[in-house]
């Protein structure tokens, strides 16, 4: 393996829901919500990287009251060797350790909304990294 990680930990948590009414609201429209999915990355020296992937709910419309709730997770990773090409470089960032720490990611926010009393969030149990590496090279 080109890389390992060497540490993760909750970077930011937002968990916002304003009042009353739109914690009822979202308990029965939570289908009027998606998640997204973002990754960025710091370069902190020439071997080490951190990878800070986001899972975010977000409204399909803009006609009710929202909440705020969003995930950002920071994995640490060290790099075996001088890595030269960019592009197996950004694979990494964009697509194998987003894989390596989605399962506990999700686990992390499902929790935080359980533990709110919402009890049928459903967020992929998967996510193809892969392809949306992919479809993010044809934009």
């Amino acid at each position: 393996m080109n890389y390992k990680i060497i540490g993760k930990y909750i970077n930011n948590l937002d968990f916002n829901i304003p009042n009353p009414k739109a914690f009822f609201l979202l308990s029965k429209n939570i289908s009027n919500y998606k998640i997204n999915i973002d990754i960025k990355s710091n370069q902190v020296n020439e071997k080490i990287i951190e990878v800070k992937t986001t899972l975010k709910l977000s409204p399909v419309k803009d006609d009710f009251e929202k909440i705020n709730t969003k995930i950002v997770y920071s994995a640490i990773i060290e790099l075996a060797e001088k890595i030269k090409d960019k592009k197996e470089i950004e694979k990494i960032i964009l697509v194998k350790v987003p894989g390596d720490i989605y399962s506990e990611l999700r686990k992390i926010f499902i929790f935080i909304f359980e533990s709110s009393g919402f009890k049928d969030i459903k967020i992929s149990q998967t996510v193809d990294f892969e392809k949306l590496y992919n479809l993010s090279k044809v934009q």
